[in-house]
């Protein structure tokens, strides 16, 4: 039978670091990376590598789960346990409210078929959400939930525009933390305080923004979160977490129980339908124990560097490589849409090349070992921390000869 266990984050101690990650933490991170030996990476906002680490644990995994079967089954639920302690060091959540899902849409799909709606309530959305952050909330006109998708500025979220839709129906405003194709990170304090101030809550799609930009739930209280492990976290595809904040538990219905979604999860023989009195009740079944175990190592990458140099220190370096690509993009003439402004930047920089398409600069990018995406008509590169100006070269190479 499996045993129940439990766990707590396993960062090291700052003290206990070697030198390279004191010095050189970027170096250090870079090191961890086994792409970075023969690519120049920028599609982190797609799918990215994962990191060395994260492919040994799978590797290690694997290797235990052939050799061994479920014998070691406790020590994958304690990593398990870990990862969700992880998320709250991230996020600054409690454990309780930390639930471990397979991916940002069941994320979402636990809030928005949870809720108890009522006819005539309404939702509000920014225009161009990732299509997972709008079927959902879509989904809910057969309950009579009304959907106001609020146009863009120029590609832009405004706070304003948002709460300006908001009325005594108005239930949820559900955003992208940063907007996938845009990169523009919406003014987050703001649109939480302005949204509880008229008693709405708020659904935070972090995908794009988790692990790279500092989120304090208890100063900026988000109501529900959602976010990938398999994008800027770079672990695996299969594992995401979901964030429910306590207040909230017991007024969303949980769907789908399993097993694992009650208090005494392990008494098979005498099974209760008692809801856990935490998020991990929406967990159900059977996790992903090995894309656990991947995320967790990648995770404790994140939460070193935070530890020795600052929980503003990778949006910071992201930061800076950012606007070493911008500027060069724009010395060469190139047309960005990155804003002026550093508060709504983020990782992605997305530009136009009129003389070639944005599928040929990919094609011909991937050729130059250059990986980048295709979005909204343009060429998004999507810049992480270990990357370094060597890579962003690398990328101007092409810019600068994107017919061949």
């Amino acid at each position: 039978m499996k045993k129940a266990v439990s766990g707590i984050s396993e960062t090291k101690n700052p003290q206990e670091t070697d030198p390279l990650l004191r010095d050189q933490p970027w170096r250090w991170w870079r090191d961890r990376m086994p792409v970075a030996e023969h690519l120049a990476y920028f599609d982190h906002a797609a799918v990215s590598p994962m990191s060395g680490p994260g492919a040994q644990a799978v590797q290690h995994f694997a290797a235990d789960a052939s050799e061994n079967g479920d014998s070691h089954w406790p020590d994958w639920a304690s990593t398990a346990e870990k990862l969700r302690h992880q998320f709250c060091d991230l996020t600054h959540a409690d454990p309780e409210e930390i639930c471990l899902v397979p991916n940002t849409t069941h994320g979402i799909n636990l809030v928005a078929e949870g809720w108890d709606w009522q006819p005539g309530d309404n939702v509000i959305v920014p225009e161009g959400e990732f299509p997972s952050n709008l079927f959902p909330w879509q989904n809910q006109a057969a309950k009579g939930v009304d959907l106001r998708v609020v146009p863009r500025r120029a590609g832009e979220v405004h706070v304003r525009d948002l709460i300006q839709r908001v009325d005594e129906r108005t239930r949820m405003i559900a955003v992208s933390w940063v907007g996938y194709a845009s990169g523009f990170r919406i003014d987050l304090p703001e649109l939480v305080e302005e949204a509880h101030r008229r008693g709405v809550l708020v659904f935070l799609d972090a995908i794009q923004g988790l692990g790279v930009f500092p989120l304090d739930l208890r100063s900026t209280p988000v109501d529900f979160l959602a976010a990938d492990g398999h994008k800027w976290l770079l672990g695996p595809e299969g594992i995401g977490v979901a964030m429910i904040r306590k207040e909230h538990l017991g007024r969303l219905r949980c769907g789908q129980v399993g097993w694992n979604s009650v208090k005494n999860a392990f008494n098979y023989a005498e099974p209760k339908l008692e809801l856990r009195n935490a998020a991990s009740r929406f967990e159900g079944g059977s996790l992903n124990l090995m894309g656990a175990a991947a995320l967790h190592a990648s995770l404790d990458i994140f939460l070193r560097i935070r530890s020795l140099h600052g929980e503003e220190s990778i949006a910071n370096r992201i930061l800076s490589l950012s606007e070493i690509l911008v500027e060069q993009l724009v010395r060469r003439g190139v047309r960005t849409r990155t804003h002026s402004e550093p508060k709504h930047r983020s990782g992605i920089v997305t530009f136009e090349l009129p003389e070639i398409t944005p599928a040929s600069f990919r094609r011909l990018a991937f050729e130059q070992k250059v990986v980048v995406s295709c979005r909204d008509g343009g060429v998004r590169a999507s810049v992480h921390a270990y990357n370094n100006e060597e890579d962003i070269e690398r990328l101007l190479d092409v810019v600068g000869n994107p017919v061949r």
